[in-house]
């Protein structure tokens, strides 16, 4: 068995209309408006822009024009040259893919996992709203979950935040590749695909990566790994009570001991360089939210680098 420190947080998630879940998402709804502002949607416009392209009209040939835009079809019909024009798509489609696993549910700080994940979703969502585009929400763990079209105005961005907080957990392993073969089915318009998790069980599934990879060439893909700092270094407390990854029941765990702390960090390590080595193969861009900073950050410097790297491109 395998340890790790993910017993369920006690969020009072167990109960969906318990006034603590209520008093928590309202806190993600105050925190998410606060964190949003001109620059960071200015950002997200900047760097996102223009994913696209879609037919507006044809018009006659004019000397000078790119003989690839010539529209053959309509040229044949009127005997006369015609070519295509085109424009920039000026609208994102934004969709969600959460992980709501039992991996999840777990946090040593202000917030679980799961509630790190529907902070950053919710400033996605804001983001998306304040630039008119629409948002989409698959929630997933061991079996599919909720599914919200992409939809936009400040209702639906509220359901989309509401449900990620009350979200029940699965307490299978994650199911990587069936919700990114359902979305390679079903996301038939290019978009903007975040995909959120703590990706425990990617060592699990042998297929996630090539599907990702099949995404990525048809959509903007940025995979996020929520992680916890207990996850990565377990501090000089003495003994711990942890629970188990893989199934019921809990180890104790002697952190005094240096062997057992190098162990932990090597494991950590080790499961982050799978992860990394997927999502490199995979070639999505990726970054972590790490719930010991501010939940923010990691995605403002993500979008900064993204508008760096298209302005140099």
């Amino acid at each position: 068995m395998q340890a790790s420190p993910l017993q369920p947080a006690s969020s009072g998630r167990s109960d969906r209309l318990d006034p603590g879940v209520a008093k928590r998402i309202q806190q993600v709804h105050l925190r998410t408006h606060r964190l949003m502002n001109t620059a960071l949607a200015g950002s997200y416009r900047s760097t996102f822009r223009g994913t696209g392209i879609e037919f507006e009209e044809v018009r006659p040939y004019i000397p000078g024009d790119d003989v690839r835009s010539i529209d053959w079809n309509v040229t044949a019909r009127t005997g006369e040259p015609f070519v295509k024009l085109f424009r920039e798509e000026r609208e994102l489609t934004v969709n969600l893919i959460v992980d709501t696993s039992i991996t999840l549910d777990f946090g040593t700080q202000q917030w679980s996992k799961l509630e790190g994940a529907a902070q950053l979703t919710a400033l996605i969502t804001m983001v998306a709203l304040h630039n008119q585009d629409r948002v989409g929400l698959t929630l997933f763990g061991s079996e599919p979950g909720l599914h919200l079209q992409p939809s936009k105005g400040l209702h639906h961005t509220q359901r989309v935040i509401r449900s990620v907080m009350t979200a029940p957990v699965s307490h299978g392993r994650s199911d990587y590749s069936s919700v990114l073969q359902a979305a390679e089915r079903t996301l038939h318009r290019r978009s903007l695909l975040f995909f959120i998790s703590d990706f425990h069980a990617a060592a699990h599934d042998p297929e996630w990566v090539q599907i990702l990879a099949r995404l990525e060439r048809r959509h903007d893909v940025i995979a996020v790994r929520v992680v916890d700092p207990l996850e990565e270094s377990l501090p000089d407390v003495g003994r711990l009570r942890l629970g188990a990854l893989d199934g019921p029941g809990q180890l104790e765990v002697d952190t005094s001991s240096a062997a057992v702390r190098d162990a932990w960090e090597h494991e950590a390590q080790e499961r982050r360089r799978v992860i990394q080595a997927g999502l490199a193969r995979a070639r999505v861009s990726h970054f972590d939210l790490d719930l010991g900073r501010d939940l923010a950050d990691p995605l403002v410097a993500f979008f900064r680098r993204r508008e760096m790297s298209r302005g140099s491109a």
